[in-house]
C-alpha cells in the first residue's frame, strides 16, 4: 500500500514532499507553522489577512493604533468611505511579516503567502497591488491567490522583477473559475505554477453557494485535469478540503494530483496561532456542531464550529481601526446589518446581529472558529487527558502522519 512519501511535487526545479499546509487567517497559519512545513520538505503558507494587525501583535508596531487615531472622529458615523489604509504602512507591514518569516526559513521546502482578494480595504486594486508587490519584495517563495477570481491580479504585478521566477498559484472551486482566470491572465504570458482546487468540505470561506453539498472534490479535480490535458497545459493540481488522512491524500495522488493541501488537522498543533483554549474547542467538536453559514460580509459561505462566539455577536463596527472588508465605496454588509438592528432596538445596550458578523474584529480576536468538515474527527488524532482536555500535537507529528501513514490509519503521538 502506497503512502504520500512515494510521490513528489515538482514546482520548477524544486522537488518537494507533496503536502501543502493551507493559509489560515488571521494568523492561524503562523510563521512557525509554515516554517515547519518548509523544514520538513513540504510547503507552508502564511496569510496576509489583516497584516497590519498581525505585525502589531508580533513586532510591536503601532499601525492599528495610528489608523484609529487618524479616523477616530468617524467612529460614530455609519459612513466609512473616508477610512483608508496608508499604503506605505501596508507595504511596511507586509514586508515585515514576510521578511522576518523568510529570514528564519530552513530546509528544502517552500513558504508561500495566501493573499485574499476579498480583503478589499476600501481600495481593492491599490491595496492588492501593494500586498502582492511587498510580499515579492520581501523574498516570499510564492503567492497563492485566494478568496476571489483574481482576474486582474497577474496584471497588477507583471512588471515586478520577480513576476516570472516566484511561484504563483490560484485557488479555484470550479473549472469555470479557472477558465476565467486563465483567459484574463493570458495577455501577461504567464500561467499559474500550480492550481489549488478547493472542494466543498474545506474550512473557512467556500467557493460554492449554500448548495455546496451537491458538489464533490474528486469530480471537480477530474474535470479540471481533463480540461488541462485537452488544452495541453501542464500545471500541477493540488486538491484541498476534506483530506483528513494520508490514505485520503494517496487517493488523489494516484489519480494525477501533484500534491494535497490540508489545514484542519494543524489547528490543534503547538505551532498554530489559535489560543490553546480554542484548540480544545476543536478537539471537542462533534459532527452536529459544525455548520456552514452566511455570516461573512464577503458574501461567501463559511464553515465553522457552531459555538463560535462571533455568531450573533453585535459589536459596533471597528472599521476605523481595522476595515479590511470595506468595499470600494467604503461599505460592508455587517455595517448595514448592525445599523438595522440598532434602529430596530433603540433602547438596547447591546444588539444581536445574527445574519452577519464583524469579521475583522472577530477574526482578530480568534472568535470565528473556522474548520473543515471533518473537524469532529480531531479527537481521534490525540490523547485525552484526565481533565477532559487533549494534549496538543506538534506540526511535525501531523505532517509526518500525512506523509507516511497508509489507508485510514492515523498515528497517535507517543
Amino acid at each position: 500500500m502506497r503512502c504520500v512519501d512515494d510521490f513528489r511535487l515538482r514546482l520548477g526545479n524544486r522537488e518537494l514532499v507533496p503536502i501543502v499546509i493551507g493559509g489560515m487567517g488571521v494568523d492561524i497559519s503562523t510563521a512557525d507553522l509554515a516554517l515547519e512545513a518548509a523544514r520538513l520538505g513540504g510547503v507552508g503558507h502564511i496569510s496576509d489577512a489583516m497584516v497590519n494587525t498581525v505585525t502589531d501583535r508580533h513586532f510591536d508596531t503601532k499601525f492599528v493604533r495610528e489608523k484609529l487615531r487618524q479616523y477616530k472622529f468617524n467612529v460614530a458615523n455609519s459612513n466609512k468611505s473616508v477610512v483608508r489604509f496608508d499604503l506605505g504602512q501596508l507595504a511596511e507591514a507586509t514586508k515585515l511579516h514576510v521578511g522576518r518569516t523568510m529570514e528564519r526559513k530552513r530546509g528544502d521546502g517552500l513558504v508561500l503567502v495566501n493573499c485574499m482578494e476579498k480583503l478589499t480595504m476600501n481600495a481593492p486594486r491599490e491595496t492588492l497591488r501593494v500586498r502582492l508587490e511587498a510580499a515579492l519584495d520581501a523574498g516570499i517563495d510564492g503567492i497563492t491567490l485566494a478568496a476571489g477570481l483574481h482576474l486582474g491580479s497577474f496584471a497588477l504585478i507583471e512588471k515586478h522583477p520577480r513576476f516570472r521566477d516566484a511561484r504563483l498559484g490560484i485557488i479555484v472551486s470550479s473549472l469555470r473559475a479557472l477558465q476565467l482566470f486563465l483567459k484574463k491572465s493570458f495577455r501577461t504570458n504567464r500561467l499559474p505554477d500550480y492550481i489549488v482546487i478547493e472542494g466543498p468540505l474545506a474550512g473557512g470561506h467556500l467557493g460554492f453557494g449554500m448548495d455546496w453539498a451537491k458538489y464533490d472534490l474528486a469530480t471537480i479535480v477530474a474535470e479540471i485535469r481533463q480540461y488541462l490535458i485537452s488544452e495541453k497545459l501542464d500545471i500541477p493540481l493540488i486538491p484541498a478540503g476534506g483530506i483528513f488522512t494520508g490514505g485520503d491524500a494517496v487517493g488523489f495522488l494516484e489519480n494525477g494530483a501533484a500534491a494535497v493541501q490540508v489545514a484542519t488537522r494543524f489547528t490543534v498543533t503547538d505551532e498554530c496561532g489559535l489560543p490553546d483554549p480554542v484548540k480544545q474547542k476543536y478537539f471537542q467538536a462533534e459532527e452536529g456542531g459544525i455548520e456552514v453559514n452566511m455570516i461573512s460580509p464577503t458574501g461567501y459561505p463559511m464553515r465553522m464550529l457552531s459555538n463560535s462566539p462571533a455568531i450573533g455577536a453585535g459589536i459596533r463596527p471597528n472599521c476605523e481601526a481595522y476595515g479590511y472588508l470595506l468595499d470600494a465605496n467604503g461599505a460592508c454588509s455587517y455595517i448595514t446589518a448592525y445599523n438595522r438592528e440598532v434602529a430596530a432596538h433603540p433602547n438596547a445596550k447591546r444588539v444581536s446581529v445574527m445574519d452577519k458578523t464583524c469579521l475583522c474584529t472577530q477574526m482578530r480576536n480568534f472568535d470565528v472558529w473556522t474548520c473543515g468538515h471533518y473537524a469532529y474527527r480531531l479527537k481521534d488524532t490525540g490523547h485525552e487527558l484526565e481533565d477532559g482536555t487533549y494534549r496538543l500535537l506538534t506540526a511535525e507529528h501531523v505532517f509526518r502522519d500525512y506523509q507516511f501513514s497508509t489507508g485510514d490509519e492515523i498515528a497517535l503521538p507517543g
